[in-house]
């Protein structure tokens, strides 16, 4: 009556090893290390070269390692102290980047995980601590609206340029004046050509006549309310994923970035030790622009020599020689919209497809019909130094946005040169209002705090059920262990962030875990009071609590995912947590604990009685 299939018992036997194989790297703990990655967009790390010559680094300066690990984008040192760790960056530092005003690689401190190799070969990886329980950084970053809005009508003034021309108005000049772009007129009649040109172009310009007594007939344009909202809300989503990139740099676990307020972004980088590295790469500006070269004859030569050329400037082509380029952007990387890598239809050569916007398409045709047979510089500006990504001659006029980038590229720098177009640039500039710095001392106090309190609670539970349930009691404890062991199993396999609002959502379910055992000892000896059989009593107990038990825990579901949905930061952390304790607190109040007492009572003929505290019948008679 009270057995499981073989079959069940080794399904749920699995499942709780499962639990504590990937529940184990959470007990091992962190040791400190030094990561190395690419300061730069335009210099790619390989890890294979770059892990040879950290190793060489740290033997010729007698430092011992704990093991070189490396991923597509760093490559990373273990240590067994601190000290190691902090002579380790200094020696990695020195020999990487050589020009400290110009580091080409980001040397910064990180932790490790100490988990046996093992252990990470099947993915069993300790869960990530969120900044309140492992310390780090959090800062609070201002985004320039008003420099936003500028940039965007700069923009917009090359774009009423490129209009006019394409309508044949004649203008007399356009400029930006404060936060209007202004198309002088020599007549009316043009003026009025021009407002319905732009008019049947955009509808996010306002415009307006004005006629202050000079020679010149003025139209202003203006953003409207919706385009200036539409900007604003453009320049946070790109800058948040702008900041996304950088940050992998750093290879911190989990770092929070999100919008808060209309214009402002909140990043939060747990585990960070070095916050002058972290502010520097946050801070980082990059520009995508493309020029036409300067192929004049003997021009290049002059600039070698010191003499650039009034209007052009001297840059390096990636893997090549010096290039000469005009000073005048003809189209920035705001206009990009995509980079993939392909091949050319043609010849079949590795290429970089682009795909622009509106506004860039009509301006690259432009410049692709006028420049037919030149050479056209894609240029990525960083820090105040600029490379060219690359420089192809144009064939033809090119149209309809779609642009393709071929020549002297292999497979792996087709995917490379995408990947940093894609990269972007910010859309705004912002400034650091508010840092905020967690010390692991402060993050280590805490987590023994939250150990405790969920330790402590647990004992609590423990001795209470014990002593009223007596054997049932036991087999709750058990049940409630496999609880807690399955939950953490969970998060370290999903790579949750672990929080302080984390760890009391653990305690809570904790507490709903017991509860239904509750439900299910008392549904038992109710059974027993109505003078039903002991094994009786336990199947029908576990049937018609299990009912109860689903009813309740749907609704606190059904709680929990309103506030994953709806929540944000440590309220979503509450509520990954919440659930998944709900369904682990089923799987082991229901499942766990009816094995285990199938496995004490399931084989006896005859159980006279069960070891599940007094029983009150009616009459305060003991029962069995």
């Amino acid at each position: 009556m009270n057995r499981y299939p073989l079959w069940k018992n080794i399904l749920i036997g699995l499942a709780l090893l499962w639990g504590l194989i990937y529940t184990l790297p959470n007990f091992y703990g962190e040791v400190p290390a030094v990561q190395v990655s690419s300061a730069k967009a335009t210099l790619k790390l390989e890890p294979a070269s770059v892990t040879d010559r950290v190793a060489a680094i740290l033997q010729g300066a007698g430092i011992e390692h704990d093991g070189i690990f490396a991923d597509a984008n760093s490559v990373r040192a273990r240590f067994a102290s601190t000290e190691l760790q902090l002579r380790a960056k200094d020696a990695i530092e020195r020999a990487f980047n050589t020009d400290p005003q110009d580091p080409s690689y980001v040397v910064a401190l990180n932790l490790l995980s100490a988990s046996p190799s093992w252990l990470t070969s099947i993915h069993a990886l300790p869960m990530y601590l969120g900044l309140d329980l492992r310390g780090g950084v959090h800062f609070l970053l201002q985004v320039d609206m008003p420099g936003a809005l500028l940039k965007r009508l700069d923009a917009l003034s090359g774009d009423l340029r490129t209009l006019m021309r394409d309508k044949n108005v004649r203008h007399a000049g356009i400029t930006r004046e404060g936060t209007a772009v202004v198309i002088r007129f020599r007549e009316a009649a043009q003026r009025e050509a021009a407002r319905s040109a732009i008019q049947g172009s955009t509808a996010d310009l306002q415009l307006v006549d004005r006629d202050d007594g000079s020679e010149d007939l003025k139209l202003i344009a203006t953003l409207t309310p919706q385009a200036q909202q539409t900007m604003r809300e453009y320049a946070i989503k790109q800058n948040i994923s702008t900041l996304h990139n950088r940050i992998n740099e750093l290879g911190v676990a989990e770092p929070v970035i999100q919008q808060q307020g209309a214009e402002r972004i909140v990043v939060q980088l747990p585990g960070v030790q070095d916050v002058a590295k972290a502010k520097d790469i946050l801070g980082r500006t990059a520009t995508l622009e493309v020029r036409m070269v300067d192929d004049t004859p003997g021009a290049l030569e002059q600039a070698l020599t010191g003499n650039v050329p009034f209007g052009t400037e001297l840059y390096r082509e990636r893997g090549r020689g010096p290039l000469l380029v005009k000073k005048q952007v003809v189209l920035t990387g705001e206009r990009l919209t995509d980079a993939q890598p392909g091949f050319d239809g043609q010849t079949n050569e590795a290429a970089v497809h682009l795909t622009l916007d509106a506004a860039g398409a009509r301006i690259f045709r432009d410049l692709t019909r006028e420049n037919v047979g030149k050479r056209m510089a894609i240029l990525l500006i960083e820090k105040g130094k600029g490379e060219v990504v690359t420089a192809p001659v144009i064939r033809t006029e090119i149209g309809g946005g779609r642009v393709q980038i071929s020549g002297s590229m292999n497979t792996v720098e087709a995917n490379d040169v995408a990947l940093l177009l894609r990269a972007g640039s910010l859309a705004a500039p912002m400034e650091i209002i508010e840092e905020r710095t967690v010390g692991p001392s402060l993050g280590a106090e805490n987590i023994a705090k939250g150990f405790h309190s969920t330790l402590w609670g647990f004992v609590a539970i423990a001795v209470f059920m014990c002593i009223y349930y007596a054997v049932f009691g036991l087999v709750s404890t058990l049940a409630l262990a496999a609880n807690l062991l399955l939950l953490v199993a969970l998060l370290s396999l999903l790579q949750a962030t672990l929080t302080l609002p984390g760890i009391a959502a653990m305690a809570l379910a904790l507490g709903m875990a017991i509860d239904a055992n509750v439900l299910i000892n008392e549904r038992i000896r109710e059974e027993l009071r109505n003078g039903v059989s002991p094994q009786a009593a336990i199947a029908t107990g576990y049937d018609r609590a299990f009912s109860t038990i689903l009813d309740s825990s749907v609704t606190s579901l059904i709680a929990g995912i309103a506030l994953l949905v709806f929540g944000s930061g440590p309220v979503r952390g509450f509520a990954v947590v919440h659930c998944l304790g709900l369904l682990t607190s089923m799987f082991s109040a229901v499942l766990v604990s009816r094995m285990l007492i199938n496995l004490i009572y399931g084989r006896r003929r005859k159980i006279d009685k069960l070891a599940i505290g007094q029983v009150w019948k009616p009459g305060n008679v003991a029962g069995n």
